[in-house]
């Protein structure tokens, strides 16, 4: 159930299978067991660079937000619960290793691995969700998209509210309260024939039911040279004479 090493000390589930209810409910109690797993608020702060991109500043207890193809992002939306002290789970992603989610400051040692749910996955984030702060789902996709039956989903949100606990998911979800999408990528590093990749910037674009239809956007690195998530600062133009004066114009 534990990988361990340098860059790993996650709990993982290798297969969460449909008739073997045991192994999620001795993750339950080896969750429980270790030390708290609830934050003492409903606002669960995420990271700074991605708070105005959600309603109220913060991810919301009982809240559901979707984040479009990119892991990076929804990774980061955990960050900050994690360091706040929050147990965190991933289920269905198993390209999505440890040692990326370390490398965005997730806390390995509060943070469940379960690369395999099976047909049942909806079952395995919905035990996941009694005993965890931030559930990170990547839908089955079927077609081309992310198929989650309205039903269950609404199931989920119910059992969500009650638990206090929030989902992300990478990928469409019924009734998200925002959802999140990038656009406008562009990577830094390559010259003429040389370098390599070293950050990406993009725009990342939020909707939310919250905001009546508005849509909000930041530039963001993602993730920076230092591969963390942050803001894009505001670059200064050229100095442009005004009456004499000098003066600055800025570039968003």
């Amino acid at each position: 159930m534990f990988e361990s090493g340098a860059a790993t000390a996650a709990v993982v589930v290798p297969d969460a299978l449909p008739s073997n209810a045991d192994v999620i409910r001795d993750l339950q109690a080896r969750i429980r067991g270790m030390q708290r797993n609830r934050l003492d608020t409903r606002a669960i702060p995420t990271h700074a660079a991605l708070a105005d991109l959600l309603p109220g500043g913060a991810l919301v207890a009982g809240g559901r937000y979707q984040v479009a193809a990119s892991t990076t992002l929804a990774l980061a939306l955990l960050q900050g619960p994690s360091a706040a002290g929050a147990w965190c789970a991933i289920v269905g992603a198993p390209d999505l290793g440890a040692e990326a989610a370390a490398g965005l400051g997730i806390d390995l040692e509060r943070l469940v691995l379960v690369p395999h749910p099976g047909q049942q996955w909806m079952a395995v984030v919905s035990a996941l969700v009694d005993v965890v702060s931030v559930v990170l789902v990547k839908p089955p996709v079927r077609d081309g998209r992310s198929r989650v039956p309205e039903a269950a989903a609404g199931k989920l949100a119910a059992r969500l509210r009650q638990r206090e606990a929030v989902l992300v998911a990478l990928g469409e979800w019924p009734q998200a309260d925002a959802a999140l999408t990038v656009s406008e990528s562009a990577w830094a590093g390559l010259g003429a024939g040389f370098g390599h990749l070293t950050a990406r910037q993009v725009t990342v674009g939020s909707v939310a039911s919250a905001w009546q239809g508005r849509v909000k956007s930041r530039r963001l690195w993602l993730p920076g040279v230092d591969q963390q998530v942050g803001l894009v600062e505001p670059r200064v133009r050229d100095v442009v004479p005004l009456h004499g004066v000098a003066a600055h114009s800025v570039a968003p």
